[in-house]
């Protein structure tokens, strides 16, 4: 009799627990975006009579069923603890963690994309860069520095930057692994620190032929914090929060930014997106297909296009005092075919192509 009745209990308790989660899938409203993995989440799917025969209606709501699970982010951190604790694994789902370091493998080298890259900056220079000073660099993700030493797989950047070397023409190499360390970057992020990319901003500088260098005594710091990256929520069990600091001065304060996109000014500097999406979109404003920042101080000087991903963001406000105006151009929101309509390519600018090995190795997003 006792053990029916224990038997009993649990089918009690089993119910009621799925009958509660039930009905608090039901009640809970939808949530448009997710803040911890930086992304929209998907929505109740449309239905029609040919995503029922294809199969679609049952896939999209599958998709919407955990992206809407309530208290999925307690299950994505009860998920993540089983994994790195409990099964004694090295990652989770990529993401791994070295001395307070977050980063995500990168791995394997995708060499058909890497040439893909090569044939794409070839195809830019040959529609609209003739005769100018072309530049090319490279910036290292957190791996470079962290995973071969830990036992994770790396790719092999000698290679990548060979492939790059071999296949592209009529540009200059800025190497700039060598200006770099894993404490440049954030410990949540993926993005380097504005504040410790002095040597790399240099670098650019002089191997542009630039007279101007910079130094942390011409700016002032302002400090964000918390800062949470990108990695803290796919980490999912509660990393400790870096700074985010950028560096200004009166000089970037009275730069004016226009984006072509949106037609409107802003400044270089926008604080108030830090509580949003991205806390990131401090710098420009984030994502933007096409931005010009104007140096009031510097009217009659060289221009810079930077073809650029989002570590530009950070890293164009301190070339700013060598040039009168950086054009910046993010390929993965504008097609490469249309940016005659919108910049006037002359001899008098300089361009700098500047993306890091993540993009490299999924050149294939690049319009």
């Amino acid at each position: 009799m006792g053990k029916n009745l224990k038997n009993i209990a649990v089918i009690i308790c089993f119910v009621s627990v799925l009958a509660g989660m039930t009905a608090a899938n039901i009640i809970k409203a939808d949530a448009d975006l997710s803040y911890s993995e930086r992304r929209k989440l998907a929505v109740l799917p449309q239905y029609s009579f040919q995503k029922l025969i294809s199969g679609d209606l049952f896939e999209e709501f599958e998709k919407y069923s955990l992206d809407q699970f309530v208290l999925r982010d307690g299950f994505r951190s009860l998920k993540a603890v089983g994994t790195y604790y409990l099964f004694r694994k090295a990652d989770n789902n990529d993401i791994y963690v070295v001395d307070g370091h977050i980063s995500k493998i990168l791995y394997p080298m995708n060499e058909k994309s890497v040439a893909n890259m090569a044939k794409k900056l070839n195809d830019i220079y040959e529609r609209y860069l003739k005769g100018m000073n072309v530049y090319y660099s490279v910036i290292p993700d957190k791996n470079y520095f962290l995973a071969a030493e830990y036992g994770y797989p790396q790719i092999d950047y000698g290679r990548m930057i060979g492939i790059l070397g071999r296949q592209i023409t009529d540009m200059d190499y800025i190497d700039l692994f060598d200006s770099l360390s894993i404490d440049d970057y954030y410990k949540t992020d993926i993005h380097w620190s504005q504040d410790r990319i002095i040597d790399a901003a240099n670098k650019l500088l002089d191997r542009m032929g630039t007279e101007v260098r910079i130094s942390k005594s011409q700016f002032s710091e302002k400090e964000l914090y918390p800062f949470y990256g990108s990695y803290a929520g796919q980490y999912a069990l509660g990393a400790a929060p870096d700074k985010l600091v950028y560096l200004t001065n009166e000089m970037l304060e009275k730069a004016v930014v226009y984006d072509h996109e949106k037609r409107t000014q802003t400044s270089v500097y926008v604080p108030d997106r830090f509580t949003g999406m991205d806390p990131y979109d401090v710098f420009l404003s984030g994502a933007k297909a096409l931005l010009e920042i104007t140096n009031p101080e510097n009217p009659d000087g060289r221009e810079l296009i930077l073809f650029r991903d989002s570590f530009g963001s950070s890293i164009a406000p301190l070339l700013l005092a060598g040039y009168s105006k950086i054009t910046l151009v993010d390929l993965r929101y504008i097609s490469s075919e249309i940016l005659g309509k919108y910049i006037d390519f002359s001899e008098n600018q300089d361009v700098l192509f500047l993306y890091n090995t993540m993009i490299i190795n999924n050149s294939y997003m690049l319009k």
